[in-house]
């Protein structure tokens, strides 16, 4: 137990979400309790994962996530473990919505320099009808940039999905890959947007300004008797700036949309109501919006990808490959993680920052900005 890497709980503590400001201590090694040594509140390690209050054992709800990850299927489950249905569906939310938190935490709120996105769309198949899940992910790191699902192929779907790009991106060339939807050009280009600054005194809503080098392009794939046809547009920005792009996050090659693709194999081999002519459908549209979490989160920070591995030489000795998840490969961490560590990571709490009130702050108020707000 390391009180360091622990911060307070407590949302009435002034030390609430810090780590490494010495008010943590130990309270019992047996109990794997801590104590905030500010608001004198204690708490188990436990506490912020899914884990918490959680009467079964710790060991068999990893198992038992573990397999649903890598596509066992739910009946299988429930009979060699002896559980009920329900029980697992409730374990499977909970990991769902942790893991949402984490992809928050960890992915959303970074900027990167992306490069080139590629975003798709799959049809999964519920008892109500037919859903839609539309993602994207960055091509250089094969990072999952996150998700949105919506029971249908709409507009609003689509700039769901560009909002989340839009939140992450920096402010450099980026390449947009995507097939050919005709929404998705309309809600990048209102996503990609940024309000100029006003000038002293004037008013109303400020004039939005365009990013500059946003390039979106196109794989039109059309079946005519039995021949498949593949256009490439490019709908904005040069083909040199594309072809640099191209080079840059894929090593060269031709506009396509090849690694979202894969992704969504990755997501249909693992997730049964999104594979192709099953018989196996989600019970309900959360249920499969929690899917989608955890399996974003196990691709990103578990699973080592083949092509981002590095080749490492050592000497005379020759040489090994350096296996890398894509989180690793975007910067977001410097290990692989285990199961056990994403779904026990604790979701990070806002800090506290002192109301806002008319006249001067007292001198304890001013301490404890300067003691907890610095």
């Amino acid at each position: 137990m390391n009180p360091q890497d622990v911060f307070c709980l407590n949302l009435a503590c002034y030390a609430r979400g810090q780590k490494g400001k010495g008010n943590i201590g130990v309270q019992s090694q047996q109990e794997k309790r801590y104590s905030c040594h500010e608001c004198g509140q204690t708490f188990v390690a436990r506490k912020g994962s899914i884990f918490y209050r959680l009467h079964s054992d710790p060991k068999t709800v990893l198992l038992v996530l573990a397999l649903l990850v890598y596509g066992c299927p739910l009946q299988a489950i429930v009979k060699a473990f002896g559980l009920d249905e329900r029980t697992v569906r409730n374990w499977w939310k909970r990991a769902g919505k942790h893991c949402e938190g984490v992809h928050q935490a960890q992915v959303a709120n970074r900027a990167l320099d992306l490069g080139q996105v590629q975003a798709d769309e799959i049809k999964a198949k519920t008892q109500q009808g037919s859903i839609w899940i539309a993602m994207a992910m960055m091509v250089a790191t094969r990072l999952w940039l996150g998700g949105a699902v919506s029971p249908r192929r709409d507009a609003a779907l689509i700039q769901a999905i560009a909002d989340q790009v839009r939140q992450m991106a920096l402010c450099r060339p980026l390449l947009l890959a995507v097939d050919g939807l005709v929404s998705y050009v309309e809600a990048f280009q209102h996503a990609f947007r940024s309000p100029l600054p006003r000038w002293a005194g004037e008013r109303g809503r400020p004039r939005l300004v365009a990013w500059a080098n946003i390039q979106i392009v196109q794989v039109v794939k059309q079946r005519s008797e039995g021949h498949l046809q593949i256009e490439r547009r490019i709908v904005q920005g040069t083909a040199r700036l594309v072809e640099q792009l191209l080079r840059r996050t894929q090593v060269g090659g031709v506009i396509n949309t090849a690694f979202i693709e894969r992704l969504n194999a990755t997501f249909r081999q693992r997730l049964a109501p999104l594979a192709r002519r099953s018989r196996a459908l989600a019970q309900q549209e959360n249920t499969l919006s929690a899917g989608m979490w955890v399996l974003g989160c196990v691709y990103n920070f578990c699973d080592c990808h083949q092509s981002l591995r590095l080749r490492l030489s050592v000497g005379e000795f020759g040489h090994h490959w350096v296996q890398r998840t894509p989180a690793i490969a975007a910067g977001l961490t410097d290990h692989c993680w285990s199961l056990e560590e994403l779904f026990a990571f604790p979701l990070p709490i806002p800090r506290w920052t002192p109301l806002l009130q008319r006249g001067r702050p007292s001198k304890e108020t001013l301490q404890l900005i300067d003691r907890w707000c610095q």
